[in-house]
């Protein structure tokens, strides 16, 4: 693609109310994969394999994504101990404060008993006392990675003979593969936010602001069946040159660069799309770091080959850049960041693709393709889209961008 094949008619950008664009959406969550009881007890006996296999006694599971992901419950972290205990071999069970047992047996899919504990005593010690009960009281006691500090110190000076170690190699053995039911939840919601970020982009119109425009976004997630946005990054002019957002509110003027980065949820699955475009005629800078960002992603999914590390697709990207007189490294003008990250019931979660990251490209990782490229105090881009490592090789979960004057190819 050349410079010479852009014109400068941007398409699909403005001309619509924000009434008007609401009007032409709808909900988009039908027929969305749902996960079952079976799917959990597949979870935990694939964690179970793995504790198996590398020795390791038994896995805490805090309350949070995790929990979520084994067991179905939801439930915040707090100061207050409450997770799931899987031993290597037997029934899960659970730990929560004893006036929440009620409330958790309503949200149990999977059964298992709940051991509770009032406010004046240990967790940690129930913990412990619970698996020497279970004839556990040497070995490994793995501890998800998201357990707070104070209480891996607690379980810790209660643990005896048990060794404390990082459970981040369970979870992530079971997280970072996903399930087909997962792929096919990733895909709906980058689905329904990309035709959020056509909504967004057609009632942009000079003087408006970041503020009217993210409040869109708010309620144009809501049409298409989301609770709303998990998050909105809406940026104009210099402040694209900030990769997560300024504090103050912009407003729009022609030739501004445009980038805005959302996402919502569906049953628990993110989607994290973000679209950069001039609003107006695009100078010939503009043009060309634009151009340099779309080679930068192209070259960063054509590196993403089973079986190579995580890390060469971060190198890809940065030996684009680089060709197109950009970086080295992380210098700037350049790419100030990894080239992307795992998604999934997380907007961020492991594996990912970052120099040096060893971790093979396997079937079922799902990842973000966003190299950003800063030019510091002026603009940034960032094309961000998703791919996931299918049988053969990656595949997109949306339809890149297609130029900086035609971004949504309609």
């Amino acid at each position: 693609m050349s410079i010479d094949n852009i014109t400068r008619n941007t398409k699909g950008i403005g001309g619509s109310t924000p009434e008007q664009a609401l009007a032409c959406l709808s909900d988009m969550t039908a027929g969305a994969a749902k996960i079952e009881l079976a799917d959990y007890q597949a979870r935990i006996a694939k964690a179970q394999a793995y504790l198996r296999a590398n020795d390791i006694a038994a896995l805490y599971i805090n309350s949070g994504t995790n929990l979520s992901y084994f067991t179905g419950i939801n439930w915040g972290v707090s100061e207050r101990l409450m997770g799931a205990v899987l031993l290597a071999s037997g029934e899960v069970y659970y730990l929560a404060p004893a006036f929440e047992i009620d409330t958790i047996k309503q949200r149990l899919l999977v059964d298992g008993e709940i051991l509770g504990w009032h406010e004046h005593e240990s967790p940690y010690a129930l913990l412990i006392d619970s698996l020497n009960k279970r004839g556990i009281s040497s070995g490994k006691l793995a501890l998800d990675e998201s357990t707070q500090f104070f209480m891996v110190d607690g379980i810790q000076q209660q643990a005896g003979e048990l060794s404390i170690i990082n459970g981040f190699n369970v979870t992530a053995h079971c997280r970072m593969h996903k399930e087909a039911k997962e792929i096919a939840l990733i895909k709906q919601a980058m689905q329904m936010t990309l035709e959020v970020h056509k909504a967004a982009a057609s009632i942009l119109h000079e003087g408006i602001t970041t503020a009217e425009v993210e409040e869109f976004i708010e309620q144009a997630h809501r049409k298409v069946g989301a609770s709303g946005s998990y998050f909105c990054i809406v940026l104009f002019g210099k402040a694209t040159s900030y990769p997560h957002g300024v504090e103050y509110v912009q407003t729009l003027k022609a030739g501004d660069m445009v980038l805005i980065d959302t996402g919502c949820k569906l049953k628990g699955y993110h989607s994290d799309i973000t679209r950069s475009y001039v609003f107006g005629d695009a100078t010939e800078k503009q043009q060309q770091i634009w151009l340099a960002e779309k080679n930068a992603q192209l070259a960063a999914f054509a590196a993403a080959k089973l079986g190579e590390p995580c890390g060469s697709v971060d190198d890809a990207a940065r030996a684009s850049l680089q060709a197109d007189g950009l970086g080295p490294d992380y210098d700037l003008p350049g790419l100030p960041h990894r080239t992307g990250h795992g998604l999934g019931m997380d907007i961020h979660e492991a594996p990912y693709l970052v120099r040096g990251n060893q971790i093979p490209l396997e079937t079922g990782m799902v990842f973000s393709n966003e190299p950003m490229i800063v030019v510091p105090e002026e603009f940034g881009v960032r094309l961000e889209d998703h791919f996931y490592m299918g049988e053969t090789g990656p595949e997109w979960f949306t339809e890149p961008s297609h130029s900086i004057d035609n971004p949504f190819g309609d």
